[in-house]
């Protein structure tokens, strides 16, 4: 199946909607056609889109490049191709290895090695460990900030790669420290004080409030809470009430339910993007930190 896959990288390229290129192109004003210092377009060879406006010293890393690295690592493991694809019409794009999975009862979490990159500026390019299947822009995001080696798109790029790709070992090993993590979760109860420390994580409540009181927190911060308590009973009903699923309830809430006025938390380059990844971080962190406490007393 590996080689049938990758026997013709062309061919996969037209199948999955990424057999084109970049190209950096000068900008010039319309009236007068004066050069545009300091910035170049990035043009979608095929059909000339303008996927964005970059400085000079962005470096593309192209679609059949990031295919032939994942193609190395075919080669050195037993990963599979799983999916690919584009969004907003080449801005962003994805390929997902398959890799190890894990299953937990009626829960089957899979496992991929997720390869992400973008033309339009939104993210640098990105490779690690993930257990998100990439299917719409929100999970791509969601993705994104699950991969530990990221690298911009700068003069360096090419060296960095290469570095990313001899740590694989090291990719290989981090999943396996991940569904460790997660069997442990899953293997462990949860109590109010827990969810009530979740809550206060994910929408940054000060200890001294009383987040059961009504007039305590304010109703935009009420609002959300609601919404993650159904999120996390859908979570919990389906993977049982462990500390799994307690934080499956986080992933979804943050994947899927953030309201309109926090669509920034999908942009890369806001201040939310990293806001809700280093919270959903933290508390996947504090959590193993609770159930590997309770491991050791017991």
């Amino acid at each position: 199946m590996k080689d049938l896959q990758f026997s013709n990288i062309q061919q996969f390229l037209s199948e999955t909607g990424l057999n084109w290129t970049v190209e950096k192109q000068n900008m010039q004003t319309v009236e007068t056609g004066i050069r545009i210092p300091k910035h170049i377009a990035v043009v979608r060879s095929d059909n000339q889109d303008i996927l964005s406006v970059m400085g000079n010293a962005y470096q593309p890393y192209q679609n059949q490049e990031l295919l032939e690295l994942l193609f190395r690592i075919t080669q050195q493991t037993e990963f599979e191709i799983a999916r690919a694809g584009i969004f907003n019409g080449g801005g962003k794009v994805y390929f997902q290895l398959k890799s190890e999975h894990l299953v937990l009862g009626n829960d089957l979490v899979q496992g991929y090695v997720t390869a992400i990159n973008s033309f339009d500026g939104t993210t640098s390019l990105g490779f690690g460990a993930s257990n998100v299947t990439i299917s719409c822009q929100n999970t791509f995001f969601s993705a994104f900030r699950q991969l530990d080696n990221k690298a911009r798109h700068t003069k360096n790029l090419i060296q960095k790669v290469d570095v990313i790709c001899k740590q694989l070992e090291t990719i290989k090993a981090e999943e396996a420290r991940i569904f460790g993590d997660i069997q442990l979760l899953n293997q462990t109860d949860f109590n109010e004080k827990t969810k009530e420390m979740v809550i206060r994580k994910l929408f940054g409540i000060k200890k001294d409030v009383d987040i059961n009181d009504a007039d305590m927190v304010i109703p935009r911060t009420r609002r959300k809470i609601d919404t993650f308590k159904v999120d996390l009973r859908t979570e919990l009903d389906s993977k049982g009430d462990n500390m799994w699923g307690l934080f499956s309830g986080v992933t979804r809430y943050t994947t899927h339910s953030i309201q309109k006025n926090e669509k920034k938390a999908y942009d890369p380059n806001s201040k939310m993007f990293n806001f809700y990844g280093k919270r959903e971080q933290a508390i996947f962190h504090e959590l193993v930190n609770l159930t590997s406490i309770g491991k050791k007393v017991a």
